[in-house]
This record gives C-alpha cells, structure tokens and sequence, in this order.
C-alpha cells in the first residue's frame, strides 16, 4: 500500500485553519520578521501545505515568540527522509492513528517522542 497521494480535502484544510490556524506563508514570513532578526533559518525549516495556488504554514508547528515546536521537528524530519509529501504529513498529525490507540499525533506532543515516530514510520511504509 502507498501514501494516500490523493488532493486533501477543502473541508480538512478549513478543520486545520479552525483548530490550529493555517496562515499564508506571507503572513508568517511577516510575523517572523516581526519577532526576531533574520527570519530566514525558520522560514526554510517551516511544514509547508499547497492548496490551489497558495502556500500556507500549520500552526501546530509554532511556540510563542516564533519558535518551531521541537517534537514536530523531529518528526517533520523524519517524515522527508520518508518521502511523505508536506500534505501528507499534515493530515496525519491531525488524524487519528490505530499506531498511537486512536490518538492524533498533534494531541501528543508533550510525550515521548518515540510513539510518534513509530506511528510515522508505519505510515510512511503505507
């Protein structure tokens, strides 16, 4: 079985940008720029969703002040040596999983970051 490679849904996107907010690239380069120096090495290390035209940031991925949350660091990561598409990963972290008892992996951040990355390992062999 592969990846589900399939175009995320418009409902999806709005659930994320609800929950999570889901602010254009533009935006968080400006925000950025607000909060420190030389935005730069944050914008390159940025989870980056394409839906239709426009580039947008996951706000799962941000601490206060403009920092990335380290546990989705990680796990962003290991997700490109896994060749999981940007939108992929996405929709995994907001999805529950069987790998992590039907958790979603947004909601466990704060544990052990083990359990994640296995659960994305075993996604990324899908």
């Amino acid at each position: 079985m592969t990846i589900n490679r399939q175009p995320v849904s418009n409902q999806t996107w709005e659930e994320i940008r609800a929950e999570f907010t889901l602010p254009a690239l533009e935006q968080v380069h400006r925000r950025l720029a607000e909060l420190m120096e030389d935005p730069e090495p944050v914008m390159q290390q940025l989870i980056r969703v394409f839906i239709d035209d426009g580039t947008f940031c996951p706000g799962f991925q941000f601490l206060p002040g403009g920092r990335l949350h380290p546990t989705v660091m990680i796990l962003f990561q290991r997700a490109l040596e896994l060749n999981i598409p940007h939108n992929c990963f996405t929709t995994w972290m907001v999805t529950p999983s069987r790998e992590l008892a039907g958790a979603r992996p947004v909601d466990l951040f704060k544990n052990n970051p083990a359990p994640l990355l296995r659960a994305l390992e075993a996604f990324g062999r899908r």
